[in-house]
Parts: structure tokens; C-alpha cells; sequence
């Protein structure tokens, strides 16, 4: 492998590690939230996943979209550093404000709404941490620009111990203890047996002060000076593709809301909120694959904005697409093959009816990520406009998917006009890209690596919630992923030995 597919991979460990291992250990949270000891059924988690569905939204506009502009301007000659940052941090500071101030004056209004009437509290701690985490994104991007990638690291995994801890002490020991009426004067300090969910939301807004808390002294480093000049330039380039984060989150978690709300007059509103549990519980699973995506992401884009000017730029983006693609096939080939393993992790049978979705969702992903190496042609010849009318058509194909669907088939329905909301968006980039910033891509083996694990793993799953434990079975798939393993290494060793 030549020294810049090295380095990236060597990035992506040091900047994804955190973020796998986080979002590893949150997914192993998912035992302990849809136990029936310590967790909810899936009504309850079912308000767990709306709510972080409008926070994911949120979040993204709230902080602006500003990373990827900050990573460009930051880079380019003739432009100030210090100026850039501190333009951005300014103007988040003063924006998260307004929104955090409007959320608890609305709070009651906005709950009542969200069909929450008596829980306004949801929406004053979503919005301090929504502000929290916008106002750490820049911060955050600044460490991995400057390479300091212990320190980006330690914040990390800070926020995400103190939400694992206090997930673990509340719903472990606090609710139990509370509930069997073992009183002590911590228990009695925490103990409130009207938050039940709200004890999730409270973990995440302690984790998010201290990430705040780490990364302030860097926030508050803004020795130069707000520049208006500087923020046009920051929004024209960063604002096309604002939206297309927005219409990206549209894509990922709208549909669970949709569900809701689509489901409400017909269902009810328990049966509703139910199949929203039942759905955003089995996405975990795929968020195997998304946790990969995740740590690429990080390290992927300074990688391609520092790459750009170089000779063989093209050639490189090419060889990491497929080798991309050859990791994101062995995921989906090793969940699906041992989805009667790892259904394990949801604890409540109840959960399992929904299992159907990860196949679909784990493909949906691949389609993402794709397309997200994809989108280098616009980021790089400035076209960042297409960054915004691929994700909004994806965006409408959602939308417009879920309308249709979810009536007839439920949350099934959700996960497959995800899957062809990001096939759609995949094409769409591919095609656009050969005219504007044409890249070598080994089409023809992707295609081959994908096809030869998607079509065992998708046969061999059957219907995971009837499926249990066979060790012969397991044996069998074993062989399969193996024998696909070898298959991969044999047509990638000849280039391996000339590179």
C-alpha cells in the first residue's frame, strides 16, 4: 500500500478509534436500555429514538455546518488562521445563545406539540445539549487539523465514559434501588420515578458539559478578530452543504419521527411510539457498519483536502474507494451471517420482530459511504452546490418514500426508501463526478466484492427473529466468510506485490 493510503489508515485509527470504541460501548448500552431488569419496553425506547432523531437534526443546524468550511479556508493560502476560527466561534457563540434562550421559552409549547405535555424538561436539556455540541464541533475540528490527536482522543472518550457511567449508575443502581425502595441518601438524591427515559437524557447532558468543559479553554481561544468578510466566504462555500447535512439527517433519521406521526391516527399513540422502539432498536445492528463510516469520515477529509494538489490524487482516491468498499462488504457479511449472535444484544424478544431491517439498513449504509468518498469532486473544485441538490433529492425520495410506505408496511417500509434514497444519491454523485472531476474508480471489482457478500449474506440470514443458535449453521457461514476473505486477498495480492 503506497504512503498516503498508509497515513489515512493510520488516521483513521487515531481519529475513528474514539469513535468506534464510543460508539461500540453506546451500542452496548442497547442490552442495558431493552432489558426488562433495568430498561424499557418499546414504547419508552421508542421516545429515546425520536427524540435523538430532532437532536441529530438539530445539531447540525445549530452548529452551522461550519467544519468542512473551516477545514478549506484553514488550509488555503491568503487566508488567517486565527481570523477563521475565531469569525466561526464568535458567531456560533452568539447564534447557540438565541437558540438555547427561544428553547426554554418555548419549552412548554414545543413538548406539548411532541405529544409530551408533562416532560417540557426534554426539551430545555436536548436544547443545552444540542448548544453543547455545537459549540465543541469547531474545537474538535480544530484538534484534528492541528494533529493533536491524543488530546482529540482523551475528549472523546471522556464524553463518551462519564454518559456510560451515569447510564450504567442510573439505570444499574439508582432506578433499581429507588424501585425496590433500597434507600440511601444518593438514591434518594437522584431517585425520581417520573423521569424513567429523562434519566438517558440527563447522562448525555452531564457527558456533553464535560466535553464543553475539556474543549473551553480552546473555544475561548479566539485571539482574532470577528470578521464579516471572512463569514460570507465561511457561508457561501459552507452553506450549500449545510443543507445537505440537513437533507443527509433527513435521510438517516427522519423516518423514525415519520413513523410516529404517520402511524398516530391509525395506531394510537402507544402502538405508534412502539414500532418507532421496535425500529430504532434494531438499527443499532447496523450501526456496525456506521461506526466504520464514522471513523473514515474524520480522518477523510483533511486527508483529501491536503491531497489535492498532488500528481497521483486521483489514483489515491480510487485505490481507498475500493478499499473501502472491501471493508463495508466484510461488515455486512459478518453481521448478517451471525445475526442470530448478534440479535443477542437486543435482550427483549419483543425487539426482534424488527430485525428484518438490518440487512436493509446495513446496505443503505454502504450507499452512504460511497457516495460520501464520492462527494470529493464537488469539496474539491469548489462546486460544493451539488453537495447540496444530490442530498436534497435523496432528501425528497425519503420523504416521499415514507409517505407512501409506512401506511402499508410499517417501519419495513422506512428502511427500504433509505436504502434507495442513498442508491439514488450514490448514481447521481458517481455520474456528476466523471464530468467534473473524472477518478479512476475500480468500478467493475466493487461491484464484484459487494455482490459476493451481499448476495450469501441476505440468503443466509432467513428471518432473524425466528432464528436461533446453531453451531452447524454457524460453522457453515464461518466457511463462507472465510472463503470470501481469500477470495479478496487473491485478486488483491498481484497489486499488492507491484505497488
Amino acid at each position: 500500500m503506497a504512503n498516503p493510503l498508509k497515513k489515512l489508515a493510520g488516521q483513521t485509527v487515531i481519529y475513528g478509534l474514539p469513535s468506534i470504541v464510543g460508539r461500540l460501548l453506546n451500542y452496548l448500552l442497547v442490552p442495558l436500555h431493552t432489558s426488562a431488569q433495568y430498561g424499557f419496553n418499546a414504547g419508552e425506547y421508542g421516545v429515546i429514538t425520536e427524540m435523538y432523531s430532532y437532536v441529530a437534526l438539530l445539531v447540525v443546524v445549530v452548529a452551522w455546518g461550519m467544519e468542512t468550511a473551516y477545514f478549506r479556508y484553514s488550509s488555503k493560502a491568503g487566508f488567517e488562521t486565527k481570523k477563521i476560527y475565531s469569525t466561526i466561534m464568535l458567531t456560533l457563540f452568539t447564534s447557540t445563545g438565541i437558540f438555547i434562550f427561544s428553547s426554554f421559552f418555548f419549552a412548554q409549547p414545543i413538548a406539548h406539540f411532541l405529544q409530551y405535555p408533562s416532560n417540557s424538561e426534554f426539551v430545555t436539556w436536548f436544547a443545552v445539549i444540542i448548544g453543547l455540541d455545537a459549540l465543541s464541533a469547531i474545537p474538535m475540528a480544530r484538534l484534528r487539523r492541528e494533529e493533536k490527536a491524543f488530546r482529540f482522543a482523551f475528549v472523546n472518550i471522556a464524553n463518551i465514559a462519564v454518559n456510560i457511567g451515569l447510564n450504567l449508575f442510573f439505570l444499574g443502581y439508582v432506578v433499581p434501588g429507588g424501585k425496590a425502595g433500597h434507600t440511601n441518601w444518593l438514591i434518594q438524591a437522584c431517585y425520581d420515578p417520573n423521569i424513567t427515559v429523562g434519566y438517558v437524557f440527563i447522562a448525555n447532558l452531564m457527558a456533553s458539559g464535560i466535553k464543553f468543559l475539556l474543549l473551553a479553554p480552546l473555544a475561548m481561544r479566539v485571539n482574532g478578530r470577528w470578521s464579516w468578510g471572512t463569514l460570507k466566504k465561511l457561508f457561501l462555500y459552507g452553506f450549500p452543504l449545510l443543507i445537505g447535512n440537513i437533507a443527509i439527517i433527513i435521510n438517516e433519521v427522519f423516518d423514525k419521527p415519520m413513523l410516529k406521526w404517520l402511524l398516530l391516527k391509525e395506531q394510537g399513540l402507544v402502538k405508534a411510539i412502539e414500532n418507532v422502539g421496535i425500529y430504532g432498536a434494531c438499527a443499532k445492528i447496523a450501526i456496525l457498519m456506521s461506526m466504520f463510516i464514522q471513523a473514515f469520515r474524520y480522518a477523510a477529509e483533511p486527508f483529501f483536502f491536503s491531497r489535492e494538489k498532488n500528481k497521483d490524487a486521483r489514483e489515491v482516491y480510487a485505490r481507498i474507494m475500493k478499499y473501502f468498499v472491501i471493508v463495508c462488504s466484510f461488515i455486512f457479511l459478518g453481521v448478517t451471517l451471525y445475526i442470530d449472535i448478534v440479535k443477542g444484544f437486543i435482550r427483549q424478544e419483543s425487539y426482534w420482530a424488527g430485525l428484518k431491517v438490518v440487512p436493509i439498513l446495513l446496505l443503505a449504509y454502504i450507499c452512504y459511504g460511497i457516495w460520501y468518498n464520492l462527494s470529493v469532486w464537488y469539496k474539491l473544485t469548489g462546486k460544493t452546490r451539488w453537495g447540496m441538490y444530490i442530498p436534497l433529492a435523496g432528501a425528497g425520495i425519503t420523504i416521499a418514500l415514507n409517505l407512501l410506505w409506512i401506511p402499508r408496511y410499517g417501519y419495513v417500509g422506512s428502511a427500504w426508501a433509505t436504502l434507495i434514497a442513498y442508491g439514488v444519491m450514490m448514481l447521481a454523485s458517481y455520474f456528476m463526478g466523471r464530468k467534473y472531476y473524472p477518478v479512476p474508480y475500480p468500478v467493475g471489482k466493487m461491484v464484484v466484492y459487494l455482490a459476493l457478500a451481499v448476495v450469501p449474506g441476505w440468503l443466509l440470514t432467513g428471518d432473524p427473529a425466528t432464528r436461533v443458535f446453531d453451531g452447524g449453521r454457524t460453522a457453515m457461514h464461518t466457511v463462507v466468510l472465510l472463503a470470501w476473505c481469500g477470495l479478496v486477498y487473491v485478486l488483491e495480492k498481484p497489486q499488492k506485490a507491484v505497488t
